[in-house]
């Protein structure tokens, strides 16, 4: 939930003093590219970011206004930050200073959801009752609309844009009328109004909100602490360090460049001054940054949307999510120790590590977290009233760290200007998700009137059901794999999961897969995109942080993220591996034999166990973990056989080379 950007100016004191936190984020990160305000200019701004995330926590808790009108005053007020915040190109750097067409285009789009706002009954009766779509009805609505996309491309990015511009061609090259096309994108709640936007307003804003508090108390910087003090010391211990911090800190952020720039300007250097190339340990960083999309309790404020387009609790969702989390971060973790070993990397030593039992005092920063998991969980509060008290619960844990620092002489600020800050970041970080839920929107929006989601399900399912040699579903999961990393290119979290759920999700779902298996699959591929070449901006952004080559470090994320890539096909064909119709004793089997599946790729792609590996035992060694990844008995069975046979061939060869070094 936002992208930590209140902690770069630490981070950049701590990093070498060739590596720019800010230059990268602004490089590889469009958010980042914000205006410069001084003096009373900026108190202005500061003032409408804390009035902005106030009216959103007041509105999901205490508003009984109808959905449409609070939706179109979130979005009117979203557009005026915007414009405030995000200038026409990057490379605008002069301080206070707005062109004459952006104060127009800011107006002009605020003032079109604003209208819908305060006219909001008589639109309704007009489009109802009488059934009118007026010239200016419709003026508006292209106006609004125009406005949104104008903000997305200075905020989000063009990827998503060139998506919403194909699928609008396509709209109005199918013979859709303009009047129905602006009826159902900006009045109606299929559009821009449509369920991204809705679980943005309610839920994700007040989310963010809560993820600028943690910030504020200095949870990141707990999370590395931690991660050293646990890992730090065993072989390799920076990289492991940077996975589980990562992990930590990305499921917070909800960003997967914004994660590898902030924790990674830390943790690479750590881990190529221990012995990693520069191209692994930007991988490293950047494949553990956007496996935090995935980690729950948050995973990016997309669980959320998920419980929402899928009906089901969102504790249930977080549920689900936990096994394929583990073995995704386990796959990342074996293959950091195999490097290690295979380099002869020692861990950092007792004397910089920090003291286990001097952060055991500080797991009171954790309670926020936790209140917020028990209360969602277990549904005695709302979502957003269980957000609104973990705030106020993160503000009391800040005044306690306050006065325990104080009482111990490391003198941590606390003051309202800490709590303003929080409530600032979260509604500047808020403007990105809700421009690029609104695109998300219009895709949404046009599927729907042109029903292209239909054309799509036809079209992949007749494909699929014609190749007779393999299987329709494994064939539909693999075209469907391929659209959602190519969608997911350059798009963030949420956006991303919300255009995989309206386009990809169904198609699944008509071959058969389990509706939970169905998104959590696209959104898992989606979410991958962002360390695939060619469009990998999370490794890009790595890279540039360990100064390897960006491709070579795209590839190296891809390879050791690949339990991505396998995992959601094996819980589409077998939904026991996200606790669907199973027991006890089937889920510790599914977890023992899916661990190992994951060593057996892991060494696989590697290259080394106990020393290097032939071409043809790294052969067998990738054929027996993806058969034990599979939660089957008889592949489960094979596959165990087939890597005990591959680790025996090891040590076999580990001997005769020790052998002949002694001879």
């Amino acid at each position: 939930m936002g992208k930590l950007r209140k902690k770069n100016n630490e981070i950049n004191a701590a990093a070498p003093a060739d590596v720019s936190v800010d230059s990268i984020m602004k490089k590889y990160d469009r958010e980042s590219n914000t205006r410069i305000w001084e003096g009373w200019q900026a108190s202005v701004i500061r003032v409408i970011m804390v009035l902005f995330s106030l009216y959103c926590m007041w509105s999901t808790l205490f508003s009984t206004e109808a959905l449409e009108k609070r939706l179109t005053m979130f979005l009117g007020l979203i557009i005026v930050m915007g414009f405030l915040t995000y200038p026409v190109t990057k490379h605008v750097k002069k301080a206070n200073y707005i062109p004459w067409f952006d104060w127009i285009i800011m107006v002009v789009g605020a003032g079109c959801f604003f209208y819908y706002y305060f006219s909001y009954d008589s639109i309704v009766w007009e489009l109802t009752s009488a059934s009118r779509m007026t010239p200016t009805f419709i003026a508006i609505g292209i106006a609004g609309v125009i406005c949104l996309m104008e903000l997305c491309r200075r905020c989000v990015g063009i990827p998503i844009l060139c998506v919403a511009g194909a699928i609008l061609i396509y709209t109005f090259a199918t013979g859709t009328r303009l009047k129905r096309v602006i009826y159902i994108l900006f009045y109606s709640t299929e559009g821009v109004l449509t369920t991204p936007v809705q679980v943005c307003a309610r839920y994700i804003a007040v989310f963010i909100i809560f993820g600028a508090f943690l910030e504020r108390t200095g949870i990141a910087q707990f999370f590395i602490s931690l991660a050293n003090a646990l890992v730090g010391k065993y072989s390799g211990g920076p990289a492991k360090v940077a996975v589980i911090s990562s992990a930590l800190c990305g499921m917070v952020s909800g960003s997967s460049v914004g994660n590898t720039v902030t924790t990674g300007s830390v943790t690479i250097p750590m881990m190529k001054d221990t012995g990693y190339k520069a191209e692994f340990a930007g991988a490293v960083e950047a494949a553990a940054s956007t496996g935090g999309q995935i980690m729950p309790p948050i995973m990016g404020a997309a669980a959320f949307l998920m419980a929402e387009y899928m009906n089901k609790p969102y504790s249930e969702v977080a549920l689900r999510a936990i096994l394929p989390a583990i073995l995704y971060f386990s796959g990342i973790f074996i293959a950091v120790h195999l490097e290690a070993k295979k380099l002869g990397l020692r861990g950092i030593s007792k004397e910089k590590l920090p003291r286990i039992g001097k952060l055991a005092r500080k797991l009171y920063l954790l309670i926020p977290l936790v209140l917020l998991v028990w209360l969602v969980a277990s549904g005695t509060r709302t979502m957003q009233t269980a957000a609104t008290l973990s705030i106020l619960a993160t503000i009391v844990v800040s005044i306690l760290d306050y006065f325990i620092d104080k009482a111990s002489g490391t003198g941590n600020d606390m003051s309202w200007r800490k709590v303003l800050g929080a409530l600032e970041a979260g509604g500047k970080s808020t403007i990105t998700v809700a421009v690029a839920c609104s695109m998300a929107g219009v895709i949404a929006g046009c599927i729907t009137a042109t029903g292209l989601a239909s054309k799509l399900i036809s079209a992949i399912v007749n494909f699929s059901n014609s190749v007779t040699f393999i299987s329709p579903v494994l064939v539909a999961l693999f075209l469907t794999m391929i659209c959602c990393i190519i969608l997911g290119m350059g798009v963030p979290t949420t956006a991303n999961y919300c255009i995989m759920a309206s386009t990809c999700a169904p198609i699944l779902i008509t071959m058969g897969v389990p509706v939970m298996a169905a998104h959590f699959f696209v959104f898992y591929l989606g979410i991958v995109a962002d360390i695939t070449p060619p469009v990998a901006l999370a490794a890009y952004a790595g890279s540039a942080i360990a100064k390897g080559n960006p491709m070579k470090t795209g590839v190296n994320a891809t390879k050791l993220a690949i339990g991505a890539f396998i995992v959601p096909y094996v819980f589409c064909l077998n939904p026991a591996m996200l606790l669907i119709d199973t027991t006890v004793l089937q889920v510790v089997e599914i977890i023992i034999t899916s661990l190992l599946g994951i060593f057996g790729l892991a060494a696989a792609l590697n290259g080394y166990l106990f020393c290097r590996i032939p071409a043809p035992v790294r052969f067998l060694f990738a054929a027996g973990g993806i058969m034990m990844i599979d939660p089957n008995l008889m592949t489960d069975l094979v596959g165990l056989v087939i890597l005990l046979i591959c680790v025996a061939v090891q040590r076999i060869n580990m001997k005769k080379k020790a052998h002949k070094g002694t001879s």
